[in-house]
């Protein structure tokens, strides 16, 4: 069975101003997004799923997800405050999202094979989808082998400012054994340093990083919705609290229950966060196309 791609797009909107303004970053207009859609249709990627807010459903329709029609399958989901579990009700002052978990249950009815996991607005490179495809689709996979694309941090830098990253720990066997938090790191004088909680902590810059790109299993969901149900218990009331993927990937190693490949790519990162970022974005895509790596048109029909 072929893996499904799930894109988490549910903050687009509100991230860049409006779907409209989401800035080109190719030679031929293409935005992040076609990178990736691009780079998982030539992995072996034979459908895409993105987690949308119903709001912006028409402009993502029009400006992002018809771009794909002919390429590959396009199925939409919607992460929706008010869709909780029976026994809750949506709180009046809740506003924000409840967190990349609870987006990740919207298709939990849509996928019943492998699926990887991205961000809308990451450039993660061919060799992660690559890699999460070939580890997906093998034979005799347990549905709790996941695995997840193990960046460089060196890799993932900016020259713009400091980065937050979650820093991996592995076993012998190159499996996940925890995710460290880890803020405010750059590179000083050609070596990789963090600055965050009050501490200089030196670093290699050859650690492995998660930029949330996974590759999971239909198990995953009976995993989400206990642990949802078990965070709204705790923190319904908290109006900014936030249920995040990693946490239940997490929760399920430290149990015992799942296993997580760490699956090296050697590609290089690289995001818009805030607007001033583009520039760098735009140079680093016209080495790629200039490479041979990406045509100059993704879309142009021979």
């Amino acid at each position: 069975m072929k893996p499904v791609l799930v894109v988490l797009a549910a903050g687009m909107g509100s991230r860049y101003g409006g779907l409209k303004q989401i800035d080109p970053v190719g030679p031929s207009g293409e935005i992040i997004i076609d990178y990736s859609v691009f780079d998982a249709v030539k992995a072996g990627f034979d459908k895409v799923i993105f987690i949308i807010r119903k709001d912006i459903e028409d402009s993502f329709r029009e400006n992002i997800g018809n771009r794909f029609k002919d390429i590959i399958k396009v199925e939409y989901a919607f992460q929706q405050l008010d869709d909780l579990p029976e026994g809750f009700d949506l709180p009046a002052e809740r506003k924000k999202p409840w967190g990349t978990g609870h987006a990740l249950l919207a298709v939990k009815n849509m996928i019943n094979g492998p699926f990887a996991v991205i961000n809308s607005d990451d450039f993660y490179g061919r060799e992660g989808y690559e890699k999460l495809a070939g580890y997906l689709t093998e034979e005799k996979r347990s549905e709790y082998d996941y695995c997840m694309a193990g960046f460089i941090l060196k890799n993932t830098l900016s020259e713009n400012g400091t980065v937050s990253r979650g820093v991996c720990r592995t076993d012998d066997k190159g499996n996940l054994v925890n995710v460290t938090e880890m803020t405010d790191i750059e590179c000083v004088e050609g070596r990789v340093v963090s600055h965050g909680q009050n501490k200089t902590v030196k670093l290699t810059g050859k650690e492995y990083v998660s930029l949330n790109m996974w590759g999971l299993f239909p198990s995953i969901f009976s995993e989400l919705q206990k642990m949802f149900n078990d965070f709204l218990k705790e923190n319904i009331k908290k109006p900014k609290a936030e249920f995040y993927l990693p946490f239940v990937i997490d929760t399920l190693i430290q149990s015992g229950k799942a296993n997580v490949k760490i699956l090296e790519t050697g590609d290089q990162w690289f995001g818009i966060t805030y607007k001033e970022d583009k520039p760098d974005v735009i140079t680093k895509v016209r080495k790629l196309v200039e490479k041979g790596v990406y045509p100059k048109n993704l879309f142009e029909r021979n």
